[in-house]
């Protein structure tokens, strides 16, 4: 019998590889850097699907977590030492790497069932549309696909205003999937705590709940101008397309809305 193929046989990882790699290829398979684990890595997917499936080989992060830490690092060279503020972080990407190199960092979930503002094991309990944070208190505020699942995005963006410091920023993604009409919403919840479905009712994966999240707003390009008429607050799109990074999938645009400094009528990213 050939050696290689012997080899193979009483090695179950080189099996393993063999397999994955030759009689089921990858779509897509490159070496490069990723941002989220700071490191040089292969990027693999073995599904066309590259938004779910684009993973590193090292940390397993997906292309929208790479873009969002990219773009951190990028505007925001100094996030180690900034007060972050992060809503229903997962582990793993630039989650895991907020949490473990910024001294600063605070992660949240919201817990109906809990105070606003208590600690709840590893997280601190927060409601996006009623932020218990100080006013002009956080530097940072990050959410990864969190703005589709929330009933008054309205609420949230004013509240994230309030509370970023001047200078500060709302870097986050969301899922634009409209992009050639406006944003649709798909449920809203009456005062009596009742959903209507105003359309089909879509779920995404949620880290502490199984029922998973339901998807409230199929937003468009017009989530800036949503985000100023609620805030005030000017919104950057950041579009990023690079596969030496692992970035590279539909759906993965950054968005960076600034407060602006005190002493400027601008909002230009830093």
């Amino acid at each position: 019998m050939n050696t290689y193929y012997s080899s193979l046989l009483t090695d179950r990882t080189a099996l393993r590889q063999f397999v994955n790699d030759v009689i089921h290829p990858p779509h897509l398979k490159n070496a490069g850097y990723c941002t989220t684990c700071n490191k040089q890595v292969v990027f693999i997917a073995r599904d066309p699907w590259l938004r779910d499936h684009y993973v590193c080989s090292h940390c397993g992060s997906i292309p929208r977590e790479r873009a969002l830490m990219f773009a951190i690092e990028t505007y925001f060279p100094d996030w180690r030492g900034l007060r972050i503020h992060e809503s229903s972080p997962v582990n793993r990407g630039a989650s895991k790497r907020l949490a473990s190199e910024c001294s600063g960092y605070v992660a949240s979930q919201f817990f109906a069932d809990q105070v606003p503002g208590s600690t709840v094991g590893q997280f601190r309990c927060e409601n996006l549309e009623a932020l218990a944070f100080d006013d002009e208190s956080i530097d940072l505020h990050v959410t990864q696909d969190v703005i589709e699942h929330v009933y008054e995005p309205s609420k949230v963006f004013k509240e994230i205003a309030r509370t970023l410091r001047p200078g500060g920023a709302h870097v986050f993604t969301v899922p634009i999937v409209n992009k050639d009409a406006p944003s649709k919403v798909r449920a809203t919840m009456g005062k009596d705590g009742k959903i209507a479905h105003l359309q089909p009712p879509v779920y995404h994966g949620n880290p502490i709940n199984e029922e998973g999240s339901l998807v409230t707003v199929d937003w468009g390009y017009d989530i800036c101008r949503h985000i100023f008429e609620s805030s005030g607050l000017f919104t950057h799109l950041v579009i990023i397309d690079d596969l030496s990074k692992g970035i590279r999938a539909e759906y993965i645009e950054v968005l960076i809305t600034v407060k602006p400094p005190a002493d400027d009528a601008t909002n230009a990213i830093p």
